[in-house]
């Protein structure tokens, strides 16, 4: 059946996110720039745009200043410690494809590049997870769908961890919130999209990978939001503050970590310099 002429909304089109890989990953000191350099000049495509059925992918990075800006501060659940994970890539994996993508292509892709010495050894993964797309709340009427939003351009992204209190999911959770809280956090506010995912299946099992992934994915009950945001992305952290610190007065979840990101400058090392 063919697209009607008019102009469509969120819901009408045919490609849709499925899952995403999240990893979260730090140089070693004195390697910044050569980090930055490999993986945006080489592995954000060998490693993973060239594979079939991802879609979109974007790069973010968390100066000094913005480390010192995550909370709770005693939470090692995700990041051990808090502020460990400089520099986070997120790409999106069509609806239905998980399996073609991840376990087809992507395992026997890296195993490959590492045997060609197409790896970075002074590197560290604080976390490194796949995760299924729940939904989405949008702060507009006729939003950027979460689909076009690694593409969009948005100037900040902050990252939530939760997991749910009170035998509820990851899904009667984003459920929950937006019902309530996100609503009420979006309107006003420079984030436009708060989308919710949870961790794919088998992501707590051992895997074959040539390196250490960093911290488990978390159970049924994690819940991981990405914010996106137009602007400065520490314009969006009060009432962000605001919400996580209701979430756990409600008793509806635990906050595990909440990080903010820059866009990195693809091309340059903008901000390789202030990690640390």
């Amino acid at each position: 059946m063919p697209y009607p002429l008019e102009v469509g909304g969120v819901d009408d089109y045919r490609i849709k996110v499925g899952s995403m890989l999240v990893t979260l990953v730090d140089p070693n000191r004195g390697y910044e720039a050569a980090y930055n350099r490999w993986y945006e000049r080489d592995h954000f495509y060998a490693g993973c745009m060239i594979g079939p059925f991802l879609f979109a992918g974007s790069r973010w990075v968390a100066t000094r200043a913005l480390k010192d800006a995550r909370w709770p501060a005693d939470d090692e659940t995700v990041a051990s410690p808090p502020d460990a994970g400089s520099y986070v890539a997120i790409y999106f994996v069509e609806r239905g494809h998980h399996a073609d993508h991840f376990d087809v292509w992507a395992r026997q892709q890296v195993r490959e590049l590492y045997a060609q010495g197409r790896g970075f050894a002074e590197r560290r993964h604080t976390h490194t997870v796949l995760f299924d797309h729940l939904g989405a709340v949008y702060r507009d009427a006729d939003p950027v769908p979460i689909e076009l939003a690694l593409d969009h351009g948005y100037d900040g992204l902050v990252i939530a961890w939760f997991d749910a209190r009170g035998g509820r999911d990851a899904r009667a959770l984003h459920d929950e919130l937006a019902r309530s809280r996100a609503p009420e956090l979006l309107e006003g506010s420079p984030i436009e999209i708060v989308s919710s995912w949870t961790p794919s299946a088998g992501e707590n099992d051992p895997r074959d990978v040539p390196m250490d992934l960093g911290s488990k994915a978390g159970g049924p009950e994690r819940l991981c939001q990405l914010l996106f945001v137009g602007g400065d992305v520490r314009e969006a952290l009060p009432a962000l503050r605001s919400y996580t610190d209701a979430i756990e007065a409600d008793d509806l979840a635990t906050v595990r970590l909440v990080a903010p990101f820059f866009r990195t400058v693809v091309g340059t090392d903008r901000y390789a310099d202030q990690l640390w």
